[in-house]
C-alpha cells in the first residue's frame, strides 16, 4: 500500500518519539536530585561593594569557605557611606563594578536605577511579609524587591546610670511626657545665665548631633506620617499627613525637636558649642544619648569607665504603636553584573537564615527574620536591640547627601526665628520634592 506523504510524516514523528522513550527509561536510575549538590558550586565569581566595614562579613566568607570552596570565588569590598557613591558611579563607567552592592536603605531611592528587582512572580509579598520584619519592607516597591534584607540598626536611647541614679531615677524615662515633665529639671545643669554644664539630651541643633536625621525621622515615625509613598517610580512627599487627626507630623517633630536648643525655652539643653553629643555623652557632660544599637560595643570601648546602658527610645505617653527609626541594610544585584545569576545565587545565601544572624552578630546589627528576631539575643545590647528591631521602620529618603543640609537650614532656620516652624516646615518639603 503507498502511503501518503502525511502519514508517512506521522509515522517517522511517533517512531521518534518513542526512541526518545526507551532511550529515557533505559537510562531512568529512579533516584531523586542529589539535595547534597550545591548551586554554589557552579556560580563563578562574584564582587560585591558595601558600606559595612570589610572584617566582618570577610570573617564569614571565610568561615563559609572552609565549608564550601564555592566561597572563595566571592569577594566583598568596603567603602565609607560618603565615598560610595562615586566609587561606583566612576567604576561602572569604566566597566569594572561589582555584581552586588551591600547597602543601607538610605541608599535606595539613589541607587535604584542601577539595581535589578525581584520580581514578585519569583518572591511573592506575601512571602516577603511573612519572612521579614515590617520596616523590611521598604525594599518593596512597586515593581519588586530591590533587595534582599539582611539586617536593621535600631535607633535607640543610652543613658548614663551615675547621672540618673544620683537623682533618684534607677530606670531611664518611657515617654517624652515623663522625661520633659518629671526628670527634666533634675537632670539638667545650667549657670545662672543659662550655659548649659550638663546636658539631659541633645537635640535642636543638626551639626552638633551624630544621628540628628535619624532623631527627627524618629519623631516623624511616632507622629504618624505617612512620610514618602512610592508608586510606579515616582516619590510623593507625605511627610506632613499624618495616619487619623493627630495633625502635621513634620510641625511638630521640627517644634519640639528645636525646643531643647531654644535658650528662653524651659527645656533648653543643648547648642552648637559643644562637642558632638557622643563624645559628651562619653564625657559624662549628657544624660542621655540617641544612637544606633550598633554604637553601644564602640562606646564601652571608648570610655571602658562609662557606666551606662541601653534602652527603648521614649514614646508617647498616648501612643498606641511603639515606633523607633531603622537603618535597614540589603543585598542588591546590579543591573550591570557581569555574572547576574551568580551573585542571585550567593546574595539569597548570604542574605538566609542561616547565614545571616552571624553577618548582623558580625556589626552588632539585628537580623531581619521574623524567625531570628522572635529568638531574641543573650548579647547585652542585643536583648534590648532586638525588642526594637521588630518596630523600627525606615523612609525612601531622597539622598542624604541631600536631606541633611535641608534638614539642618531647618532647624538653624527656627533657632535663629529666621521665619516660623511653619514657615521653615514648608520649606523642607518643597525641597524634598525637589531632591527626588
Amino acid at each position: 500500500m503507498k502511503l501518503r506523504p502525511f502519514e508517512l510524516a506521522l509515522i517517522v514523528i511517533f517512531t521518534g518519539l518513542a526512541a526518545v522513550a526507551l532511550f529515557i527509561l533505559a537510562n531512568y536510575n529512579g533516584k531523586e536530585p542529589d539535595p547534597s549538590v550545591d548551586p554554589l558550586a557552579t556560580v563563578g565569581p562574584v564582587t560585591i561593594w558595601g558600606t559595612l566595614p570589610a572584617a566582618g562579613i570577610r570573617r564569614v566568607l571565610d568561615n563559609l569557605a572552609e565549608q564550601n570552596e564555592a566561597y572563595d570565588n566571592v569577594s566583598y569590598r568596603y567603602f565609607p557611606p560618603d565615598q560610595f557613591d562615586d566609587a561606583l558611579t566612576n567604576a561602572l563607567a569604566d566597566r569594572v563594578g561589582p555584581d552586588a552592592v551591600l547597602v543601607a536603605h538610605e541608599k535606595l531611592v539613589t541607587l535604584r536605577r542601577r539595581i535589578q528587582p525581584v520580581s514578585y512572580e519569583s518572591f511573592p509579598e506575601r512571602d516577603i511579609r511573612n519572612l521579614y520584619i515590617d520596616g523590611a519592607q521598604v525594599f518593596a516597591l512597586s515593581d519588586g524587591l530591590y533587595g534582599y534584607p539582611l539586617a536593621v540598626d535600631p535607633l535607640m536611647m543610652y543613658w548614663n546610670r551615675d547621672i540618673l541614679a544620683t537623682e533618684g531615677y534607677l530606670e531611664p524615662p518611657e515617654t517624652w511626657e515623663f522625661l520633659i515633665n518629671t526628670m527634666f529639671d533634675d537632670l539638667i545643669e545650667r549657670d545662672f545665665d543659662r550655659s548649659v554644664n550638663r546636658s539631659v539630651v541633645a537635640m535642636g541643633e543638626y551639626g552638633n548631633v551624630r544621628n540628628a536625621f535619624a532623631i527627627i525621622s524618629t519623631l516623624l515615625i511616632q507622629g504618624g506620617s505617612h512620610l514618602v509613598e512610592e508608586r510606579n517610580g515616582e516619590y510623593s512627599i507625605k511627610l506632613q499627613s499624618s495616619f487619623g487627626s493627630s495633625g502635621d507630623p513634620l510641625t511638630a517633630a521640627a517644634d519640639f525637636y528645636t525646643r531643647f536648643s531654644r535658650p528662653n525655652n524651659t527645656l533648653y539643653s543643648w547648642n552648637r558649642s559643644l562637642q558632638q553629643d557622643r563624645e559628651e555623652f562619653i564625657a559624662e557632660d549628657l544624660a542621655l544619648y540617641f544612637g544606633f544599637g550598633s554604637e553601644g560595643k564602640e562606646i564601652e570601648r571608648l570610655n571602658p569607665n562609662l557606666n551606662f546602658d541601653i534602652a527603648e527610645i521614649p514614646q508617647g505617653a498616648t501612643a498606641s504603636t511603639r515606633r523607633t527609626y531603622g537603618k535597614f541594610y540589603a543585598f542588591s544585584v546590579l543591573r550591570t553584573a557581569n555574572n547576574p545569576v551568580g551573585a542571585g545565587v550567593v546574595l539569597r545565601n548570604l542574605s538566609g537564615s542561616a547565614t545571616s544572624r552571624d553577618l548582623a552578630n558580625a556589626y552588632n546589627l539585628v537580623p531581619a527574620h521574623r524567625s531570628l528576631v522572635s529568638q531574641g539575643s543573650n548579647d547585652t545590647y542585643g536583648r534590648v536591640t532586638y525588642k526594637s528591631a521588630s518596630i523600627a521602620l525606615g523612609w525612601l529618603n531622597p539622598d542624604l547627601q541631600k536631606v541633611n543640609p535641608i534638614l539642618d537650614t531647618m532647624t538653624k532656620d527656627i533657632n535663629e526665628n529666621r521665619t516660623s516652624t511653619a514657615g521653615a516646615v514648608s520649606d523642607v518639603s518643597s525641597r524634598l520634592r525637589n531632591a527626588y
